[in-house]
């Protein structure tokens, strides 16, 4: 057991590793000795984490008809969240350890036999009695620091889309079933932040709210079920690591009929990766309520007015990134060292391909490499790279390590017939394509 567990925290030290020296993810603010658990996405891991919402766009917005994308402010009038239920009950209960006085969310603290708490910190096992924390993250608009100003940064993304269900349906006349779609960031002050992006207090969500009438939610709720298992698979999840955890009455939203966690295996163990629930009508019903506006559709064909059911798929943008990177490293015994490759899905690669001299002292295979790669990048192709630092085997197991599918190389054949070595990632095996088809190439094998 022990051996599993500095298993998973070593591969989980080569992943952070990996990303800080490789431009992926790294802490942010560091020269100033960075600000807790906060993190800065560098130009890979951009590219990476806009290829994971771009996927997401492209599949649950773009490809249906019945979809429409917002993008909301993250600062909301405060009496949105006073009808939502966040300002009473969106809290954690907190502890803190009387020996080291540390605080910590009570149930991410581990247990003994006797149903002890212990502290992670110190190891002792005497926590005061738990408080409720709210998790709001709390500023001021305007001039003035006092109550009358107080407004908050968003805790979730969703509550835009019930504000604003009623102007879609004014502007876009949508037929139910429909959903409204959200990529946005989001804020919460979590007491025990922590495991690199997993868990931080600023990230970013992709959710949609699928409003429906009541009689249909079971059959909508496997849809959507079966929806998000086809997206995971499609970005390249380790399937074999998704667990679907059907959340006990006890446990859930008062609200909620159903709610389905998505579980993955992290290097560091089990955790919620996504949601799925039934909200019903209650925030709708709220915000009616609370706002004094209608918030009813009015079916055509029935003539009947009723407030829409929700189904809610909820997905964060970090722990998708996590997840990723978790299921594409890969290491290889090869005879004289360990090869480290991402097997990245080509579509949320940061480089599709990357082009380089055969040798970078030779300016005839310089120039041509440059040129080849110009006209790549003119046709419009998605990102490339251009790589010409060290010898040519280094720069295959840079390109591996940051996950780009293809290498073309230019040699002294090149310039003969014009046709260039193509090398693939994951099978390190070669073929030689006529320069002019690299475009093509790339493009046949991208997905969207």
């Amino acid at each position: 057991m022990k051996n599993e567990k500095k298993s998973e925290s070593d591969l989980m030290e080569k992943i952070i590793s990996l990303c800080k020296r490789r431009g992926f993810i790294f802490a942010g603010s560091e020269i100033y000795g960075g600000l807790a658990n906060a993190w800065d996405f560098g130009p890979l891991g951009v590219e990476l984490k806009n290829n994971i919402k771009k996927s997401w766009w492209n599949y649950f917005v773009h490809q249906r008809s019945d979809m429409y994308g917002i993008d909301a402010a993250i600062l909301m009038n405060p009496k949105t969240w006073e009808a939502s239920g966040h300002l009473k009950g969106f809290s954690d209960a907190l502890v803190e350890c009387k020996n080291c006085h540390e605080r910590f969310r009570a149930d991410m603290l581990e247990k003994d036999k006797e149903e002890k708490y212990i502290c992670p910190s110190c190891g002792k096992k005497e926590f005061t009695d738990a408080k409720q924390f709210n998790l709001m993250l709390k500023t001021f608009l305007g001039p003035a620091e006092d109550e009358s100003h107080v407004v908050y940064f968003r805790p979730e993304t969703a509550q835009a889309m019930f504000v604003d269900f009623k102007q879609v349906m004014s502007s876009m006349s949508p037929k139910i079933p429909f959903g409204i779609a959200q990529i946005g960031k989001s804020f919460r002050n979590e007491i025990t932040p922590g495991n690199f992006i997993f868990r931080t207090r600023e990230f970013e969500q992709m959710e949609i709210e699928y409003f429906i009438s009541k009689n249909s939610w079971q059959d909508q709720f496997e849809y959507w079920l079966g929806e998000l298992k086809k997206w995971m698979k499609s970005i390249g999840l380790d399937e074999s690591k998704i667990f679907y955890y059907e959340v006990p009455e006890s446990d859930r939203a008062h609200y909620s009929k159903r709610t389905v966690d998505i579980e993955f295996e992290f290097p560091f163990g089990r955790k919620e990766l996504y949601g799925l629930a039934y909200r019903g009508d209650f925030d709708l019903s709220s915000h009616q309520k609370s706002s004094g506006q209608s918030m009813e559709y009015f079916d055509e064909k029935t003539g009947e007015k009723f407030i829409p059911h929700v189904i809610e798929p909820s997905l964060g943008v970090e722990r998708t990134a996590l997840a990723i990177l978790s299921s594409a490293y890969k290491e290889e015994k090869l005879e004289k060292d360990t090869r480290v490759y991402l097997d990245l899905n080509i579509n949320l690669a940061p480089y599709k391909a990357a082009v380089f001299p055969l040798m970078a002292n030779k300016p005839e295979l310089v120039n041509k490499a440059k040129e080849i790669y110009s006209k790549i990048k003119s046709a419009k192709v998605a990102p490339i790279a251009f790589d010409d630092s060290g010898n040519v085997g280094k720069r295959y197991r840079r390109q591996d390590e940051i996950g780009t599918p293809y290498c073309f190389t230019v040699d002294f054949q090149t310039l003969e017939d014009g046709t260039v070595t193509v090398r693939d990632r994951n099978t390190m095996k070669q073929e030689r394509i006529a320069s002019d088809s690299i475009p093509d190439f790339i493009n046949q094998k991208m997905e969207f």
